[in-house]
């Protein structure tokens, strides 16, 4: 019998087609697909995060899309937290996880040993340590942190009093320093994992970001986009993303629509680039050219798991 992975993710930059093959992947194999994109966690982002719909999703259990409110903050600390907590509901029910997105930190983040300092977290002992930097002052505070901490001491100023509070709870919650609490981490797989990937050639995709923008502009971007602006959703987390930045600065007066479409175009690209990066750098991945079409690259994923037993991975 095949020994599956216990955890599929597929990656690859914008516009690569990522989104067909998954569905298609998650028939074939009985899975269900959790979201590994950073901005589609926001509900009222469609359009411009090219969410999956529901025909598209043809029946597929689909996880962790429109769960947070444009108001809202999103962490990869909490990304990582919950999206393990549904790799676990997932494969207790017997079926494949399989990660999809672009958002490389993230995806890592859950298949690896990464911890985040802002779990290290205790409003109790947080409080204390502000009331004693009123008390007695940010150089009383700074010099407690150079007696356990020197090395993180220097890079704090002292009158950075967030840091410093900061560094100082680390400690007092975890028993370590920053820099011993986040050691090693993200060198060790916590799955036995398999990550494809879809390339292709440079030129190609960016035609293929330059229809896909044009796409969402006819679907009705500028609408999508001003209808968050006028919900007062400007300057936040959310509307960071390319698409919605733009677009508020033709609110803003600052570019006309052509300006906006043309650096929308531009920051898609760039951002396009900074993925292909962070794969091919941070990540071990099974590179798929994305124009053999979703059929003859399932057909190459089934090749690759049938291997998947018997490779010796370096983790």
């Amino acid at each position: 019998m095949m020994t599956r992975p216990e955890v599929i993710a597929i990656v690859g930059p914008t516009a690569s087609g990522k989104t067909a093959l998954s569905v298609k992947l998650a028939k074939a194999i009985d899975g269900e697909i959790i979201n590994g994109d950073a901005m589609q966690v926001y509900k009222g982002l469609d359009i411009g995060t090219a969410k999956i719909t529901a025909t598209e999703m043809e029946g597929v259990p689909h996880h962790l899309f429109d769960v947070k409110e444009a108001n809202e903050l999103f962490s990869v600390a909490e990304y990582q937290q919950t999206v393990r907590s549904w790799i676990d509901k997932i494969q207790r029910k017997g079926k494949t996880p399989i990660i999809v997105g672009g958002t490389g930190l993230y995806i890592q983040s859950v298949l690896y040993d990464f911890r985040f300092t802002e779990e290290a977290a205790d409003l109790t002992v947080r409080t204390r340590l502000e009331q004693e930097l009123e008390d007695k002052g940010a150089a009383y505070l700074h010099d407690k942190l150079k007696m356990i901490d020197s090395n993180n001491a220097e890079k704090i100023h002292p009158n950075n009093h967030r840091r410093l509070v900061r560094a100082l709870e680390i400690i007092e919650v975890t028993g370590k320093t920053k820099d011993a609490h986040e050691e090693n981490a993200g060198k060790s797989s916590l799955y036995n994992h398999l990550i494809i990937g879809l390339e292709m050639d440079r030129e190609i995709l960016y035609e293929r970001i330059e229809r896909r923008v044009d796409t969402m502009m006819e679907s009705g971007l500028i609408e999508e986009a001003k209808a968050l602006w006028d919900a007062g959703i400007r300057n936040m987390q959310s509307v960071q993303a390319i698409g919605y930045k733009e677009l508020h600065l033709l609110f803003e007066g600052k570019l006309d629509e052509h300006e906006a479409v043309a650096l929308i175009k531009k920051n898609t690209r760039n951002y396009a680039k900074r993925q292909m990066t962070y794969f091919r750098n941070k990540l071990t991945v099974d590179w798929l050219d994305a124009t053999n079409g979703t059929l003859v690259n399932i057909d190459r994923i089934f090749e690759i798991l049938k291997d998947f037993e018997n490779r010796e991975r370096i983790q």
